[in-house]
């Protein structure tokens, strides 16, 4: 049967699920008239829709548009596989928000529960009919498990405390006051709230009655928090005692105070009328003694201050137990600061779902006229998909022409629509003064930059509260860090910023602080117009618009005496300029067209420096007698006719230096080799370069030289440089690395791609910090040469090694033990070695063993005694000892454990086995601790194969598991070992939450066919009689083949599978079984 999707929209209020030959002339027909008696519009199937073995669409639709399913249990009702099914749906929806009440029929629950009586016969009936469908089954006998322990009615058989009108009528009466709890209006068009809905649902958790949950949800303005929570509410409300959505909290309690809201949140929740508070502490204390036996639901909406919640939602324990309470804000700061732990963020919507939202509010139908499609794409783009705006550009539009659209459009790019500023300029207006300006800052020019450069320019305007002031900002929704760390903004965000600033000064941008349109800053520059209230220009044409060389005034600048920073990107100017204001502390002009800085310029107060791409020549500051104390950062990437790097002695304070591809620079000056505050240094692919210049920089992290094809030699290290932690060199020529290498002291990671090494010191696997090595694609075949006279032989320290198709034979051992010795990870693919030696069995350390593809390899002489992860994919040459070795039980027992490599044996020792594509056991109590999978399949390339694990019948997930890319060899068949429980499933291995407690639980492992899809399917027939002909002959031979100790196998294309169960000390033996205990009477009747 297909999952099943809950509707946001509703078509009945109950769904009733029951067996016809029962109830349906009495009990079920009595209750259906009375439901629908009371106004309650209920769903009741007839005759047709339950002909045939499987649930009908009709039915299943039924359910998931139902708001409650009542389950009527009769003696018979599990005889009919029909309402088995049937169930099953109604479980799988409760998860989403259907409220479950079952009713027991004059049957025991407990009968229901263990399937004993009538539910034990009926259940023994389906499985000898559904024998071949195991999954039916456990799904049955886990939804009959699930229903008999919920909350519902029960009328027992020959009651006479109560007659059947009294117990329908109080079923009735329960329904009915769930209902008298109207829904809420969501929206008009509640496009992308499914996959939104079901994520806030994992958070509340409705399931769980007995602890109470506070759920956030946060984002910026117009991202639809507000329609995400209404329609949750409605999802979830019947689930409770009472429920309450406070709308509009910051709006209301500026309006009318604390007290107000306190006293309809109390008349609500406690069906009392004209409640008086005297103060807003009075509330809170009576809003925790009122509800704390109360099973509520609590929204509040649009929360943006600490005090309102305080008020309000206090604790968790001001609530009964299963209450749940959810909260929506801009501020994620509030939720942190109340401790609130579940949180989700609203996210924008995504190209198909703003479409699709745009055009239901401009069209009011889902059709549209293709010639409104390239407008409504732009627009689409332009709203960066913000529901706000979606819905006021679509509404504003509705039944406009083609023209029209564009003309708006147009307009909206100059000046966004006030409708949508209005609600994204409440976050900005409750920000500080100079929280307010590091906002238009960053809306206006830095949108986009690393944080860290950001952080560096913002600093110097407004100190060391720059971060606090980022962090503000974050908390409130309108700047996020990316995870690539970059500072960003929603579109329509920087809209509202930018359209601040212009309000500024909208006739005369001249006297703006931020200049930012193209339009107005050319215009400026072009008439001479600037004035000493310009303190910022951002210049950033599309890269899409035409380009044009831009004339101008080249005396513009000499008005901006306050000018503090020029940002020019994307843009072509006719010439240089000739003055820049001394006070200037950013220049970043890509493409600047001169080939040096004005002569009269004194560039005392320059932090950062960047000319990318630009005509330069030479970086020296001519009009400076005294040395630049702030300059931070200087970049001249892609200067092709720069050919020196001058005397740079004069910047102190230099932490950034970069001169990436600059083809025609031929000298670096060796000052650069001894600026104490350099950081970062990179020169990547200066081609001409041949030489470097000796380095003793004590504050450099990070070191790029990598394509300088020209350079020969590593620059000599001339004192001990601790803070360089990460060293990737690529496509260099050089073949050695010099003795001085060594003082690299704080060297963490070492990467040497295609670099042409022929020799390695010994030595160099002892650096005292260095943990991961790693050499790959090198032509030559390197070697270790041995240490100098004078160095000492020491343990390495080295926990990863990795050297991929190096060409290394046995002698890359020779080293020693002692180099290798705290090696954890160690990846040798693809090399020429024919034995892994001896003293593998002293490398404790190494948990990882790699050497997939070394064609060469024949002998294992010592395995690592905690290694967990072995992959000796393609390894052809392997001997059949080897082999033997690699399937040692105590080994694998060991657990966590996972091998790969060639062979067709399964060890005697495993418990089951199967040439088939399944293999199935049952547990009752506990998992196992330790499950050992084994299957055998040819190698397929870079996959290997895991299998799908289904306990009752119900999928468990693994997380994403990939490995490393090899060549494919499909006729080289592999065993693949591995401890089940050692990976992980996105249940955390918490497989006890889907088991039925004191219960049989059946768990099944199945692999998939190891070729294609397509492939599987046009060979389907094929494959079926090679896997009958493969399992006779193993059966005929099994007894001789397990007196060797193992079953060998044919070679075909399905080979086989087996599982291990590993029996820990205290465990019972009789908890685990390889048949299945429901064919025994015994299984049901278990009493721990």
């Amino acid at each position: 049967m297909a999952a099943t999707t809950r509707s946001l929209a509703y078509n009945y209020d109950v769904f009733l699920s029951f067996t016809g030959q029962d109830t349906r002339q009495g009990f079920t027909g009595y209750l259906y008239k009375a439901l629908c008696d009371r106004g309650i519009y209920t769903f009741i199937d007839d005759q047709e829709l339950r002909r045939g073995d499987e649930i009908k669409p009709a039915l299943s639709n039924a359910i998931q548009e139902s708001r409650i399913a009542i389950t009527v249990l009769s003696q018979n009702y599990a005889s009919s596989s029909f309402c088995l099914d049937e169930l099953v749906t109604i479980l799988h929806c409760k998860s989403q928000g259907l409220l479950v009440i079952p009713v027991f029929y004059k049957v025991d629950p407990s009968h229901v529960r263990h399937q004993k009586g009538s539910y034990g016969e009926a259940m023994a009936k389906h499985q000898k009919r559904f024998k071949a469908n195991k999954e039916k089954l456990q799904k049955w006998r886990m939804a009959l498990h699930q229903v008999a322990d919920l909350s519902g009615y029960h009328f027992k058989d020959g009651n006479r405390d109560s007659y059947e009108y009294e117990f329908i009528g109080s079923i009735v009466e329960e329904i009915s006051r769930k209902f008298s709890r109207a829904s809420l209006h969501v929206a008009d068009y509640p496009v992308g709230l499914e996959s939104e809905v079901t994520e806030v649902m994992k958070l509340l958790d409705v399931g769980s009655h007995d602890v109470v949950h506070i759920i956030g949800i946060h984002g910026m303005g117009g991202l639809g928090k507000t329609t995400l929570a209404l329609a949750v509410h409605n999802f979830i409300a019947l689930h409770f005692d009472e429920s309450c959505f406070l709308q509009n909290v910051r709006e209301e309690s500026n309006k009318h105070g604390l007290k107000h809201l306190q006293s309809i949140l109390l008349s609500k929740l406690l069906g009392e009328k004209d409640i008086t508070l005297t103060s807003w502490q009075e509330g809170a204390s009576m809003i925790q003694h009122r509800l704390q036996r109360k099973k509520v639901l609590l929204i509040l909406d649009d929360v943006d201050k600490r005090q309102q919640l305080k008020a309000i939602v206090g604790r968790p324990d001001w609530f009964g137990p299963g209450s749940r309470v959810i909260i929506t804000t801009r501020d994620k700061h509030l939720l942190k600061y109340h401790e609130v732990e579940r949180t989700y963020e609203v996210k924008v919507l995504n190209q198909s779902a703003a479409l699709q939202l745009l055009t239901w509010n401009a069209f009011k139908r889902e059709k549209i006229d293709p010639s409104y499609e390239d407008v409504l794409n732009r627009v689409v783009t332009y709203a960066s998909g913000l529901p706000l705006a979606l819905e006021v550009i679509g509404s504003n539009l509705f039944e406009k022409t083609v023209a029209e659209w564009e003309s708006a459009m147009e307009h909206y790019k100059r000046i966004p629509s006030d409708e949508i500023q209005e609600i994204l300029k409440v976050s900005f207006d409750a920000l500080g003064e100079e929280q307010k300006n590091v906002f238009l800052d960053i809306a206006c020019c830095f949108k986009g930059y690393e944080w860290t450069e950001v952080d560096n320019i913002l600093r110097d305007l407004y100190g060391n509260c720059t971060k606090h002031h980022i962090g503000v900002l974050v908390e409130k929704s309108l700047v996020k860090v990316s995870c690539c760390d970059t500072v960003e903004m929603h579109d329509m965000i920087q809209d509202m910023g930018r359209e601040i600033e212009r309000q500024r000064s909208p006739e005369e941008p001249g006297k703006c602080k931020r200049l930012l349109l193209p339009k107005d800053i050319i215009q400026v520059l072009k008439d001479n117009t600037g004035t000493s209230k310009i303190e910022i220009i951002c210049l950033d044409f599309s890269i899409s618009d035409k380009e044009e060389t831009v004339e101008w005034n080249e005396n513009a600048f000499m008005k901006m005496k306050n000018l503090k920073i020029l940002i020019i990107r994307n843009c072509k100017f006719s010439k240089g300029p000739n003055y820049f204001p001394e006070g200037l502390r950013v220049l970043e002009w890509h493409r600047y067209p001169s080939n040096c800085l004005p002569s009269n310029f004194d560039p005392i107060n320059l932090v950062i420096c960047k000319l990318p791409d630009s005509s330069i020549t030479s970086f020296e500051f001519h009009g400076s007698s005294k040395k630049l104390g702030h300059l931070t950062v200087l970049n001249f990437d892609r200067c092709e006719f720069l050919t020196k790097i001058p005397d740079v002695s004069d910047l102190p304070n230099l932490k950034e230096l970069s001169f990436n591809w600059c083809e025609s620079l031929v000298a670096v000056d060796d000052s650069i080799g001894f600026l104490n505050k350099l950081k970062t240094l990179s020169a990547y692919g200066c081609r001409k370069l041949t030489s470097f210049p000796p380095l003793n920089l004590t504050s450099l992290e990070t070191l790029n030289l990598g394509g300088c094809s020209s350079l020969e030699y590593f620059p000599e290290i001339l004192g001990e440089m601790k803070n360089i932690t990460v060293l990737a060199l690529h496509d260099l020529p050089i073949k050695e690395l010099p003795f001085s290498f060594q003082n690299l002291i704080g060297l963490l990671f070492l990467w040497l791609d295609s670099c042409g090494i022929v020799q390695l010191r010994c030595s160099l696997a002892t650096m005292p910090k260095l943990c991961e090595f790693c050499i790959t694609d090198s032509c030559n075949r390197w070697q270790w040469v041995e240490s100098e006279e004078g160095e000492e032989k020491v343990v390495g320290s080295i926990l990863s090694f990795e050297a991929t198709d190096c060409n290394l034979c046995d002698d890359f051992f020779f080293i020693g033990s002692k180099r290798f010795a705290h090696v954890g990870y160690l990846n040798l693919p693809g090399n020429n070695f024919t034995i892994l030696p001896e003293f593998f069995k002293e490398l404790q350390f190494l948990t990882t063993l790699v050497v997939h593809d070394c064609k060469h390899l024949q002998e294992i002489r010592g395995l690592p005694p905690n290694l967990k992860h072995f992959d000796a994919r393609n390894c052809a040459s392997l001997t059949s000892s080897s082999k033997s070795m690699l399937l040692n039980q105590e080994l694998h027992e060991a657990g966590g454990i996972e091998f790969v490599f060639p062979g067709t044996s399964i060890p005697e020792w495993f418990d089951q086995q199967s040439s088939g594509h399944s293999i199935s056991f049952w547990f009752r109590n506990k998992f196992p601790a330790k499950l050992l999978c084994l299957h055998i399949a040819p190698s397929t390339g870079s996959f290997i194969r895991y299998p799908e694990v289904f306990i009752n019948g119900k999928f468990q997930e693994f997380e994403s598991h990939e490995t490393d890319d090899t060549e494919s060899m499909l006729g080289l068949d592999h065993t693949h070992i591995f401890d089940l429980q050692a990976y992980a499933f996105k249940n955390n291995n918490q497989f006890e939450e889907v088991a039925w407690e004191k219960e049989w639980n059946h768990v099944e492992v199945t692999y998939q066919s190891v070729l294609d899809d397509e492939e599987e399917e046009s060979e389907e027939g094929v494959l079926d009689d090679e896997e009958e002909e493969s399992e006779e002959g193993v059966l005929d031979d099994e007894e001789e083949e397990r007196e060797e100790g193992v079953l060998e196998l044919e070679s075909s294309v399905i080979k086989a599978i087996g599982i291990h169960i590993v029996r820990e000390e205290g465990s019972m033996e009789e908890d685990i079984r390889f048949d299945d205990p429901y064919l025994s009477s015994s299984a049901s009747d278990y009493k721990p």
